[in-house]
């Protein structure tokens, strides 16, 4: 993950603790992974219960 190594100081402030900008791109991937996930869930149950049909 890039933003632990972000040397601009956007991630992270001079304390070392996360920003806004951390937090809001973490939810950002989240949403995207599980978004991601559930789509995918979707269209292989898709594809699983079209093959079914045809056999």
């Amino acid at each position: 993950m890039h933003l632990w190594q972000d040397g601009s100081g956007l991630a992270f402030d001079d304390a070392g603790e996360p920003t806004g900008y951390f937090w809001v791109h973490l939810l950002l991937a989240i949403t995207s992974f599980l978004l991601g996930t559930a789509v995918g869930v979707i269209g292989l149950r898709g594809v699983r219960g079209s093959r079914d049909k045809r056999a």
